[in-house]
């Protein structure tokens, strides 16, 4: 029987896609057994298990890169973990007894590829920014295989280069099952009407979430009819955004405006769509390409390497969406973006076009296509 480990978390960022590629073996091989390694404080702790599968913790963190007292304290703490990864990636390695193992980013996948390549079992490493993080770059030397989302993709060494496929980045295939008219009509939207989704991921960002108050604000003093999804996210510090629309005079409770926190449908509420404001993990963009949106991407300053900002700016280069930084973004450029493009339908679709000719349709033939020599 196949056995597969794969590690990777921090983030849904790094966890779908190892979900994912899970799901792209198990079609090849149906009784193949899986073990996911990540750290037992993070969101991976929570999501494998429930997925169904076995989940092996492993305590490590990463290096803070600014100096300041508290930062010091954690990167101590940081190293004291890092020096019991060896071991404990050993025993979990000894125990399962994996055919091949897979990394898909966060620090938690550096010991364990690692200590797997060294233990002479093939590995792989799949990277879903287009600005390749510490781990990777590092690993890149010593595992069998690099699978990319992008061409683009910086800061890798060209010596191994020649391990390198672009495959993607795996998709739910609720991106793929439903058409913009009928995403509407599921919502209650009318057709011929602009419908505008904006979010800032699961826990939300204070960023779009300011910049979407004054939009509204500026569609109720111009008498401008929008369909208008928000999802200001799950952490505690938005609890009062609601609070914040009334007292701007901001109606959310009708059929036009819909406000969310926590769960919301993205299949369909970006196949409704006709323009997308929202960050740029590497998971969105390629879920704007499959299902061919553009929209206004402002990438989060606080992300490792900066890579969201390169992950957007593959969309702008092709035409498929306008990057606005934070440190240039302002009310009134945020404002004359959105508007520009919700008056004028043609840009819209061009945009749209754009974005679905960057999808590569055939990511799960392409990821087994790496896989499967190595598992021969």
């Amino acid at each position: 029987m196949l056995k597969v480990l794969l590690a990777g978390g921090g983030t849904a960022g790094h966890i779908n896609p190892a979900l994912a590629i899970a799901e792209i073996i198990k079609e090849h091989i149906p009784d193949a057994e899986f073990a996911f390694v990540g750290n037992p404080k993070k969101l991976e702790a929570t999501i494998i298990p429930k997925a169904g599968y076995r989940f092996e913790p492993i305590n490590v963190e990463g290096f803070q890169r600014s100096f300041t007292p508290q930062n010091i304290k954690r990167n101590i703490h940081a190293m004291n973990c890092l020096m019991k990864t060896g071991a404990r990636s050993k025993e979990i390695i000894k125990d399962f007894k994996p055919d091949l193992v897979i990394g898909t980013g966060g620090y938690v996948s550096g010991p364990v590829v690692r200590k797997a390549a060294q233990m002479g079992i093939p590995t792989a490493i799949h990277e879903a920014n287009a600005f390749a993080g510490v781990t990777t770059k590092l690993l890149s030397k010593k595992v069998n295989a690099i699978m990319l989302t992008v061409k683009e993709t910086k800061n890798l060494d060209a010596a191994v280069m020649g391990k390198v496929t672009v495959t993607g980045l795996p998709v739910r295939k609720a991106f793929d099952a439903m058409s913009k008219d009928q995403a509407k009509e599921k919502l209650g939207f009318a057709k011929d009407e602009v419908c505008v989704l904006s979010c800032g991921g699961s826990l939300g960002s204070m960023t779009i979430n300011d910049s979407v108050l004054k939009l509204l604000k500026w569609y109720k003093d111009n008498g401008i009819t929008v369909n208008h999804i928000h999802s200001y996210g799950t952490y505690a510090g938005y609890k009062d955004y609601p609070q914040k629309l009334k007292e701007l005079g901001l109606d959310f409770e009708n059929d036009r405006h819909r406000l969310v926190s926590d769960y919301i449908n993205m299949p369909v509420c970006m196949a409704a769509a006709d323009l997308v404001i929202t960050r740029c993990g590497a998971s969105t963009l390629v879920e704007l390409e499959a299902i061919g949106r553009g929209a206004v991407l402002i990438p989060s300053p606080h992300v490792a390497e900066n890579h969201q900002y390169h992950n957007g700016m593959v969309l702008e280069r092709a035409g498929a969406g306008k990057v606005i930084e934070e440190k240039d973004l302002t009310d009134e450029l945020f404002i004359d973006t959105v508007s520009s493009l919700i008056k004028d339908k043609d840009k819209l679709d061009e945009l749209g076009r754009k974005c679905a000719s960057l999808y590569i349709k055939d990511t799960n033939e392409r990821i087994w296509g790496v896989l499967e020599p190595l598992i021969k």
